[in-house]
């Protein structure tokens, strides 16, 4: 953890804030659920997981930036904490367990810490920028994490969130034709299918649609597992509003399988 030892830690500080307020709030009878501008649902936890980390931020890290999925930027500074409050609101307000915290420190554009805590499943996964990736509940209780050795798209197992997104960015046929030459598909969603990917189970996951707070703390997690880590165009890094992790061997493959015929 050589680097980033006291920002790690402090992540975790953050995701264990995070874990207990969001707890008190799933499958609450009166949990708030409203619609967002863009039509996605925010939830009365949502905003208390952020605002409680926005408040811990601002005593610890007072010249840190924030950037968070529901109150927006804060600050200008290089080093940037990015989170998503929780990630799988639509799992969270139907009581399903598979959502997050997302926690991500970035120094300009590269992530260089990253936790993911999914209390419900009783998960956490976390990684700095040179030490490696890990997945367990605390600092000294942890299994490094490791990609796969897949090397055939063929024996290779796909994660995804939802096919609806690929029709709107022109790769429905690209992502359908994917999913029909790999082994195995299945919609674990979000964080998860990435986290699978850092861990080995899951060699390929991809999105066509996400945002900064979706991608800052996986993509540290990925690439320290060993992972490739870019958007459908082949740049690295978590910025470029899509998402392809593989377990590396598989991504070249993967990236031509997911451009249109126009874009290649």
């Amino acid at each position: 953890m050589a680097g980033y030892d006291d920002d790690l830690r402090f992540a975790h500080v953050l995701a264990d804030s995070a874990d207990a307020t969001a707890m008190e709030r799933f499958r609450a009878r009166d949990l708030i659920v409203e619609a967002k501008p863009d039509l996605t649902p925010v939830s009365d936890a949502d905003r208390s997981v952020e605002e409680r980390m926005r408040a811990t931020l601002a005593r610890a890290r007072p010249r840190d930036a924030i950037i968070g999925e529901e109150f927006g930027t804060t600050g200008s500074a290089l080093r940037r904490w990015v989170i998503d409050p929780i990630d799988g609101t639509k799992n969270f307000v139907r009581g399903v367990p598979v959502w997050a915290t997302l926690i991500g420190l970035m120094e300009g554009d590269d992530a260089v810490v990253g936790v993911v805590s999914a209390p419900a499943l009783n998960r956490r996964w976390w990684a700095s920028l040179g030490a490696g990736a890990f997945a367990g509940r605390s600092l000294t209780s942890a299994v490094r994490c490791r990609v796969s050795g897949v090397a055939d798209i063929g024996d290779a197992s796909l994660s995804y969130s939802s096919l609806r997104g690929w029709r709107a960015v022109d790769r429905w046929d690209a992502f359908l034709g994917l999913m029909d030459a790999c082994w195995r598909s299945r919609a674990y969603g979000d964080f998860w299918s990435y986290m699978l990917v850092a861990e080995g189970a899951v060699d390929i996951a991809a999105e066509p649609e996400v945002d900064l707070h979706d991608l800052a703390a996986v993509d540290v997690i990925v690439t320290e597992a060993g992972s490739r880590f870019t958007d459908l165009n082949g740049k690295p890094g978590p910025a470029g509003g899509s998402a392809l992790a593989t377990n590396g061997r598989l991504h070249d493959d993967a990236l031509a399988a997911l451009t249109p015929a126009r874009l290649a």
